[in-house]
């Protein structure tokens, strides 16, 4: 029997496809395929088998899971449009994320974006037929919406405007959507949505749709999402990771740490993982680590630590440096001295502005009136370190390697203060002091710690929650690190290959 899909998609668009916005990111098939080889395959050989993609954009997934029943059933229903009419009217469902995004899904599915139409490989009487979209209102309150924290301001649009109020988590009750049970929820959901604040911060919105599913209670779940939550992130990801960490569900967790490992078109900050949920089968998570082309897979709790390690070969050296206290203790709050990035001195020091201040545009002077918080720093020597990381979007160079921090990391004086774009460590009574936790930063045994707590490109005081404080009347090199907590030699080699030497 020819290739049902072969013979419409030669070559494969979906596989050509680029992103359609920062938020919204498509799938290559490669990427789809191997999400479902997670799944057991007798599932694609039995015809009550009911899948549903709740975020549906190309349809790839929709389109890969048609192809494995095709074949999957053969046996069992001979007659190929019979076989084709029972599929994709009783078991693939997808809802669509705009009215654009649900012609390309039924385009994909179907090989027509009109299913009753007379292109359609399977007839149906509605324009939508197993592929559904609903322009969804936000529903506002106190100016956000009180489903996925939209802005009113910015997403209270005009009737036929894509309002990007995704149906599947604008609801309490997703049940009465399709009022079905489904045996798989597979997708890859929208990872964020601008919140139209003056930062053009944006909110995750992937935590909210594996939520969802879960409320459906599938058998198997699987969704394609942002690493972020391994580690900081909003309050939101906050509980969600504390949700995934200790669900024994997650049977399976695949993670790049450069995102374009996986989507070669997209830079996605923090990198990004799939997963498979197993409602049945609780147990041990395998984790595979997908990192310049090679494959690291380890089976671990992931509830061990309060963040997800990222990489397995750094696992054991965690366990060896968390048994100390943390540095964190040293750590500033963000905005240590409570002034904004746009804050600016006079450009020469005199009597009234002896206070030197360290801006992304360099240094200007302010008088002792203007710096009303982290009196806890000011009058102690103390580190400067940049909120931002050295990695664009946390990939790695060409090398394959992190700097992890900045070059700009400096000892400020006790009448040093610095704006809203840096963190100060300390306070310290000395410069040497200060002199010895700066060349402890500096090492490549700190930075790959922080790296393991890190899934965005900005530091907080939760990214230093595996590096141990040290006794800093002395200086720290990687040798007497490496030393003191024993590491193995494929230990620092797994070190030494993943951090780049500090200027």
């Amino acid at each position: 029997m020819p290739d049902l899909y072969s013979a419409h998609y030669n070559p494969d668009v979906l596989s050509c496809l680029a992103n359609l916005s920062n938020d919204e990111v498509f799938t290559p098939p490669q990427i789809a395929n191997a999400m479902l080889d997670l799944l057991p395959q007798e599932l694609f050989r039995d015809p009550s088998t009911k899948f549903l993609d709740p975020a549906a954009k190309t349809g790839v997934f929709l389109r890969e899971i048609a192809k494995r029943l095709i074949v999957g059933l053969a046996d069992q229903i001979p007659d190929l449009q019979e076989r084709l009419d029972h599929i994709f009217h009783e078991q693939i469902y997808g809802i669509a994320m705009t009215e654009i995004t649900s012609l390309l899904s039924r385009r994909s599915l179907y090989c027509s974006k009109y299913p009753n139409g007379r292109y359609s490989v399977t007839p149906f009487d509605s324009v939508q037929g197993n592929v559904r979209f609903k322009n969804i209102r936000h529903r506002w309150k106190n100016g956000r919406c009180v489903f996925c924290g939209a802005s009113e301001s910015q997403y209270q649009r005009d009737d036929g405007l894509e309002t990007h109020a995704y149906e599947f988590i604008h609801t309490i009750h997703p049940e009465e959507i399709w009022n079905m049970k489904f045996d798989v929820i597979i997708g890859n959901p929208p990872y964020q949505l601008n919140t139209g604040t003056t930062s053009a911060q944006a909110i995750p919105l992937y935590q909210l749709f594996v939520q969802q599913a879960k409320k459906l209670n599938p058998r198997y779940l699987s969704m394609i999402i942002q690493s972020r939550w391994f580690a900081g992130g909003m309050k939101q990801l906050e509980d969600f990771r504390n949700e995934m960490r200790k669900d024994k569900r997650l049977r399976v967790l695949v993670d790049y740490a450069n995102a374009k490992e996986c989507f070669p078109q997209n830079s996605i900050g923090g990198g990004v993982c799939y997963f498979l949920w197993d409602r049945d089968h609780p147990g041990i998570c395998k984790v595979t680590n997908i990192n310049g082309g090679s494959t690291n897979e380890m089976e671990r709790y992931l509830d061990e630590f309060s963040v997800i390690v990222r990489y397995n070969d750094a696992v054991e050296i965690v366990r060896k440096t968390s048994k100390e206290e943390s540095i964190d203790n040293y750590v500033s709050p963000i905005s240590p001295f409570g002034l904004s990035t746009k804050i600016r001195g006079v450009k020469q020091k005199d009597e009234g502005h002896p206070v030197r201040l360290f801006s992304s545009e360099g240094i200007s002077y302010l008088s002792k009136e203007e710096v009303t918080k982290g009196q806890k720093y000011y009058g102690k020597y103390k580190v400067l370190v940049s909120q931002t990381g050295a990695e664009h979007a946390g990939e790695p160079g060409k090398d394959g390697k992190y700097r992890v921090l900045t070059s700009s990391m400096q000892v400020l004086a006790p009448s040093d203060v610095c704006t809203h774009s840096y963190l100060v460590l300390g306070p310290l009574d000395t410069v040497e002091e200060a002199a010895n936790l700066l060349g402890y930063l500096k090492t490549k045994f700190v930075r790959f710690l922080l790296l393991q707590a890190m899934t965005s490109i900005h530091l907080t005081k939760a990214t230093f929650c595996f590096v141990p404080s040290q006794d800093f009347t002395k200086a720290w090199s990687d040798a007497d690190l490496y030393a003191k907590y024993g590491l193995a030699d494929e230990e620092i080699a797994f070190i030494e290959s993943t951090i780049k030497p500090m200027e």
